[in-house]
């Protein structure tokens, strides 16, 4: 055999498109040639597949070995095709004797067949398989191609693939057992998802905030509905201690979420990605744009992608470069980053939820009640005026916190986050039910259909949207929020009280703050 034909998967972006890796063994001088727009790093899998050969026990072939990796205009990155390129040089060197290929097969239930099989696993120089990053994102395709019979990947990324249902993975721990596994020597196990008994990492308890009863309640309503929120005081008020306790008190992930999350984790990381609880964001107001959104030569996933199904948390959000922030308008409305080069487009996931804090004012005291502050109404405003209208126009609930939200030390103490959890978690569940997403994401005719509005409910929406001359999306983030009061009270219909509720979030809040 001259010429071996392999298949394996590229990533772009969280999409794993197919890749045929065609290895020829020609007459010549020796050499070894990859093309097919592989970058640097594939263009090093010659050492190392050189190296891992040679360290299995086989010999490295004398002649012309030229690998394609098709199709030719599909950028291929990483080290994931030294596996299939090791075989198909071991294939048309004739040192894998593959039972498909001869009279002598007999169990014809588990020979393999090359075209069946997708080939992924870096080589280390000793022949071992180390991980790779995207191993799920991979099983998640593989899965849709009725033609593959399996995926073989090293040990650690298939305990990863596993966890994808339907997916048959096997795992090899080094290059010599899937020869081994070809040449019908050895069979290679199906690998099984593990059963995970760990349980979700430990956040801080909402007990421990003292007071601010008004803004506990706005968190259990925004981690409900995953309604984005700002949060605005003095230094010390709290801002920062609220935010990092919305985890623990957020609903737990469904099946679905959670694939979602540890498959990003998977694509970033090749040997840690198993995912127990929402993640939890909190990039330092220096960071680029690109590092927020996502970008670079070949773009990689921001913060937004890596707060997807979680928690993007922005502390001091007015010090952002603007840029920044502008560009999370489109995330947070589509849920989705696309992120264009000249070459191609890549989409990342980016369903997170946004929650802010920020100062009233340039020094912090405005309106702490003590007097300290010294700012004039411009730098008020300028500082103010950092977040623009279309930003905050997206962000569904704003919050005021001041210091007689405090109350005295011997205060009854506040309920933990196991409590407010149970609230959420029951509420959120009705929501999935009800209409198959999480409340903030409700439009259309599903919005009209499940923010049913009695009598009273009806007038007062009328006389805001008068009053305030709501603006489309105001009266749409209105009734979501109305709706996810009334799922907390286990109630079917969005009553007055709920309209006021939500009225206090959205419109009253941020009329005070724009002003």
């Amino acid at each position: 055999m001259t010429l071996a034909i392999l298949h394996s998967r590229a990533l772009i972006g969280m999409v794993a498109l197919p890749v045929k890796v065609e290895v020829h063994l020609g007459s010549g001088l020796p050499s070894f040639t990859v093309v097919g727009l592989a970058d640097a790093e594939v263009k090093e899998s010659r050492e190392r597949v050189r190296a891992a050969i040679q360290s299995s026990g086989f010999d490295f072939p004398n002649g012309r070995l030229t690998v394609n990796l098709a199709p030719a205009d599909l950028p291929k990155e990483s080290g994931r095709f030294d596996l299939p390129i090791a075989l198909g040089v071991l294939l048309v060197s004739g040192q894998i004797d593959l039972p498909e290929l001869s009279l002598k097969k007999t169990n014809e239930a588990w020979v393999p067949t090359l075209k069946k099989y997708v080939f992924a696993g870096e080589l280390s120089l000793t022949g071992s398989l180390v991980p790779i990053r995207g191993a799920i994102a991979i099983a998640i395709e593989v899965v849709h191609d009725r033609q593959i019979l399996g995926l073989v990947l090293p040990r650690q990324s298939a305990l990863q693939a596993a966890e994808v249902p339907n997916a048959k993975i096997l795992a090899a721990d080094s290059l010599k057992q899937v020869v081994d596994f070809l040449s019908g020597h050895l069979l290679l196990g199906s690998v099984k998802p593990a059963t995970d008994t760990h349980e979700e990492g430990m956040h801080p308890c909402m007990s421990d905030v003292q007071g601010q009863e008004t803004a506990r309640r706005a968190l259990e309503v925004a981690a409900t509905g995953s309604h984005s929120i700002l949060l605005i005081g003095p230094p010390g008020i709290g801002k920062s201690m609220l935010a990092h306790r919305l985890p623990g008190i957020s609903p737990r992930m469904t099946q679905t979420e959670r694939m979602q999350v540890t498959a990003i984790a998977s694509y970033l990381d090749s040997a840690n990605a198993k995912i127990h609880s929402r993640p939890f964001r909190a990039p330092h107001h220096s960071a680029s744009s690109a590092a927020v959104v996502g970008g670079g030569k070949m773009p990689r996933p921001g913060e937004i992608t890596l707060a997807h199904q979680g928690i993007l948390f922005l502390d001091e959000i007015p010090e952002f470069d603007r840029r920044t922030l502008e560009a999370l308008r489109e995330p947070l409305e589509h849920r989705q980053i696309s992120i264009a080069r000249v070459n191609h487009k890549v989409i990342y996931p980016a369903d997170f939820q946004l929650v802010a804090a920020m100062n009233p004012c340039p020094c912090g005291y405005g309106g702490d009640g003590l007097g300290r502050c010294r700012c004039t109404a411009e730098q008020i405003r300028r500082y103010q005026g950092k977040l623009s209208g279309p930003l905050l126009d997206r962000i569904d609930m704003v919050i005021w916190l001041n210091r007689s939200g405090v109350p005295d030390t011997d205060a009854k103490k506040p309920e933990p986050s196991v409590v407010i959890r149970s609230r959420v978690d029951l509420a959120s569940r009705v929501a999935l039910d009800r209409q198959g997403c999480r409340n903030a994401h409700l439009e259309g005719q599903r919005l009209e259909a499940v923010c049913q509005l009695d009598q009273g409910a009806q007038q007062l929406m009328c006389e805001l949207s008068r009053r305030y001359r709501l603006s489309k999306r105001s009266f749409v983030k209105l009734q979501r929020l109305a709706r996810t009061s009334a799922d907390l009270d286990n109630k079917t219909d969005i009553s007055s009280v709920h309209i006021a509720e939500a009225f206090r979030y959205r419109v009253e809040n941020l009329t005070c703050f724009t002003t």
